[in-house]
């Protein structure tokens, strides 16, 4: 396969594009102009973008960190040919959590489409290679020039020292191996351990049924007699709580007839009250004190009495003015010859006329006053003397004592009634304690605190005779459990026949591993021990690796190796680029190559070591496309 031209919108990449030729391709560019972003678009272009990769802490997935500064979507073209094809692919992207998915394969200049190429393929078919074995060969990430072991690569390049099989990996046998042994046994986890524990289980099992029968039978002729004996209590505590009813209640309806008698007494004395009180009330003094009334009413009885006295007109003084008259008409006869004196005696008559005129006024005056405060006595009382106001004093007396005899008997009947309800209240509690079964002192209590002992023993056996048969159920049949033993007991042999056959593998594996270890190593490190001798110009002829591609080297005029960490940064790049130039030439497929991308790989090395670097790198530029991005010129 060989890249002819890329055209980008990735990342700084803005519908930007560059050719390439066969042969050696140096691109010149300082920092930060977009070389690391062309590599990155050359891998994506042939494997496409994760874009289910997240974003940890410090790392960036391709998909964020190569999206368009523009904002564009990320998409690009390639033209390449491969298998004497020019092909066109494009890759574009439907959403910007979905970059560059939608994928087209076309032979150039025309629209008809590649068979067999789709984005999920297009990398591996194109190179030969997956991704993670392009990336770890003929893809020289900027600082990534160290190889890091791989499953894929182990099988590529383990086909090429053995069968030329790629299916099978010696990391991947044993790593299922393991997984095999540690299923069965590891530590105390697996299928042995398991086995241990059940068949631990079931002997204790069946060792503790066989005792625990014997207690269930225990245990259930003890219920049956706690049943036998709580059924006769039972009955018992019915006819001593029957009796304590009975009893109680003819003592509270007794109780209650007194009570309910009282009340109907203290209803007739209240009946018998209000009726005084109304007749009391309705009478001419209403609702006054006796004593009391009586002190207001004797100076009125006694007004009364005088008043009563006096006549009912007063006397006229014409009778003793006619008596004056016939005096002085006999005096005038009698001394008709002495004027004087009958002037004198009519001059007299005429006064004592006067006199007793108003003298009969006054009389009349108060005569009439006595009369009107008679008049207001008798309407104020309703009587018509002092002796009917007496009497109604009398009957007011006798009015106010029939209420006070009332009073008393209300009074003496209520004290019966609040007596007779306090007996209620005392006989209604005697009955709450002889009706109590749980605390009280009766037969009936302390049979009912028997029967709930008797109870409560009757649950704990049923709930110790429900756990043990439970127990004796959850564990099964013993003639089950014996031939689930005998079972578990085959089972166990034979996962233990199977564990030594893992092991035995596992071990026959390792030693297989050791004898390809010593074709694989070799074949590497004599390959890479090549292009180190040239990039160094015969300095270190040697390069020895291990496994997980850890290299070492050695210079000529010394006897010692030197491990990777001990050699300058120039040393390193160049003993790495020999391991990875070793790897393209094992791992990658023979027949048409494809090409050796290198981002600032030689950017460590001294002008000498450059150059000798170049002159390999043109050499191998003679059988594969070399694409070499530079800061350097």
């Amino acid at each position: 396969m060989m890249i002819r031209k890329c055209t980008a919108s990735f990342g700084k990449l803005e519908n930007e594009s560059l050719r390439f030729h066969d042969g050696l391709n140096v691109i010149y560019a300082p920092n930060e102009s977009g070389k690391s972003t062309w590599c990155a678009f050359i891998m994506a272009m042939l494997y496409g973008v994760d874009s289910a990769e997240r974003a940890k802490a410090g790392h960036l997935p391709d998909k964020l960190r190569y999206a368009p500064w523009s904002g564009m979507p990320m998409e690009g073209t390639m033209e390449l040919t491969a298998d004497r094809c020019d092909i066109t692919i494009t890759r574009r992207s439907r959403s910007k959590s979905a970059p560059m998915q939608e994928f087209s394969a076309v032979y150039t200049g025309t629209a008809t489409p590649v068979r067999g190429l789709s984005a999920d393929n297009a990398g591996e078919q194109l190179t030969g290679v997956s991704k993670d074995v392009f990336r770890r060969s003929a893809f020289i990430a900027q600082g990534a020039v160290g190889v890091t072991g791989s499953r894929e690569l182990e099988q590529r390049i383990a086909s090429i020292v053995t069968t030329g099989e790629e299916a099978c990996s010696w990391t991947e046998a044993d790593e299922r191996l393991r997984a095999w042994q540690r299923r069965r046994r590891w530590n105390r986890r697996g299928l042995l351990p398991e086995l241990e524990g059940k068949m631990d289980e079931t002997e204790r099992r069946l060792e503790e049924m066989s005792g625990s029968i014997q207690t269930a039978e225990e245990l259930e002729r003890r219920l049956e007699q706690a049943r036998t004996d709580c059924a006769a209590l039972e009955q018992q505590v019915t006819d001593a709580r029957r009796r304590e009813r009975r009893e109680a209640l003819e003592t509270l309806s007794k109780s209650r007839e007194g009570l309910r008698e009282s009340s109907d007494k203290h209803d007739e004395a209240l009946d018998t009250l209000s009726n005084a009180r109304e007749q009391l009330r309705l009478s001419r003094f209403g609702l006054r004190d006796p004593d009391s009334l009586e002190q207001d009413l004797n100076p009125e009885i006694e007004e009364l009495r005088t008043l009563q006295q006096l006549g009912d007109r007063p006397r006229s003084p014409l009778l003793a003015l006619l008596c004056i008259l016939l005096a002085l008409g006999l005096a005038a006869l009698y001394t008709q010859y002495r004027y004087w004196f009958v002037i004198a005696a009519a001059a007299l008559a005429c006064l004592a006329a006067l006199v007793l005129l108003m003298r009969w006024g006054t009389l009349k005056r108060a005569h009439d006053a006595s009369l009107q405060r008679l008049k207001e006595l008798q309407e104020k009382y309703h009587v018509l003397s002092d002796r009917d106001l007496l009497a109604a004093l009398d009957e007011h007396k006798l009015l106010w004592e029939a209420m006070e005899q009332a009073e008393k008997a209300e009074r003496r009947q209520r004290g019966v009634f609040e007596t007779a309800r306090a007996t209620l209240g005392s006989v209604e509690e005697a009955a709450l304690r002889r009706l109590d079964f749980a605390d009280g002192s009766t037969e009936a209590a302390r049979l009912s605190r028997e029967l709930a002992a008797k109870r409560a023993e009757v649950e704990d056996l049923s709930r110790h005779s429900a756990a043990l048969n439970g127990r004796l159920a959850a564990m099964g049949d013993p003639l089950v459990l014996a031939s689930s033993l005998s079972c578990m007991k085959e089972e166990y042999g034979v996962i233990c026949d199977e564990l030594d056959a893992i092991v035995l593998a596992a071990d026959t594996l390792r030693e297989a591993n050791d004898e390809i270890q010593r074709r694989f190593s070799p074949e590497l490190g004599r390959v890479a021990s090549g292009y180190m001798s040239a990039v160094t110009g015969g300095r270190y002829a040697e390069v020895l690796l291990d496994r997980d591609f850890s290299a070492m080297t050695r210079a000529e005029d010394e006897s010692v190796t030197h491990e990777a960490e001990y050699l300058s940064a120039g040393t390193l790049d160049m003993l790495y680029l020999a391991v990875r130039l070793a790897v393209c030439e094992l791992a990658l497929p023979e027949g048409e190559t494809c090409p050796l991308i290198l981002d600032d790989a030689l950017a460590n090395l001294d002008d000498e070591r450059l150059k000798q670097a170049m002159k390999l790198l043109a050499e191998i530029a003679r059988e594969r496309q070399v694409i070499l991005f530079t800061c350097r010129k």
